[in-house]
């Protein structure tokens, strides 16, 4: 089937199976390898994604359901100038990061959730409730929730 994706601003005109899921076609034809597959089952988060703003498990979503959606991955997270987002310098400074393999999902989870609701990080509950809608084996969680209420905090036009 023909489809077009808009990922990180870039349109992808592509032909694809009907069966193959987004995590796939981002990463086999889009050449975008920050996307994570970790269960394949939609459990791990590892391979979280935008899609029109909505975060989705791209190994469960087909790509062919995205056909004319705008997909944001965690490339399309850092500016223009390849400034990195608010979340990626948290993540780094609250030593959130350990292994990586989860990372990208942790970041589109949280961009997403910020960018619909800012005021999230003033819950600690609702915070930890994002947080734990993805897997992590390495950092026990607590640096992931202090650097998603960090960047909330320090995030452009927030006032002090």
């Amino acid at each position: 089937m023909k489809i077009t994706l808009t990922v990180n601003g870039e349109q992808y005109p592509l032909d694809v199976e009907p069966r193959r899921v987004l995590a796939d076609v981002l990463r086999d034809d889009c050449r975008l390898t920050g996307t994570h597959l970790g269960c394949e089952h939609g459990v791990c988060g590892a391979c979280t994604v935008l899609v029109d703003g909505r975060a989705v498990r791209s190994c469960l979503m087909l790509a062919v359901q995205c056909d004319g959606s705008s997909v944001r991955t965690v490339e399309g997270l850092a500016g223009p100038d390849g400034e990195p987002h608010p979340l990626q310098r948290a993540f780094s400074a609250e030593h959130a990061l350990q292994c990586g393999f989860c990372t990208p999902g942790f970041l589109m989870v949280a961009a997403g959730a910020l960018e619909r609701d800012p005021g999230i990080s003033d819950d600690p509950e609702r915070v930890a409730a994002l947080v734990g809608s993805n897997i992590c084996r390495c950092t026990g969680y607590e640096p992931i929730r202090r650097a998603i209420t960090r960047a909330a905090r320090e995030r452009p036009g927030k006032p002090t």
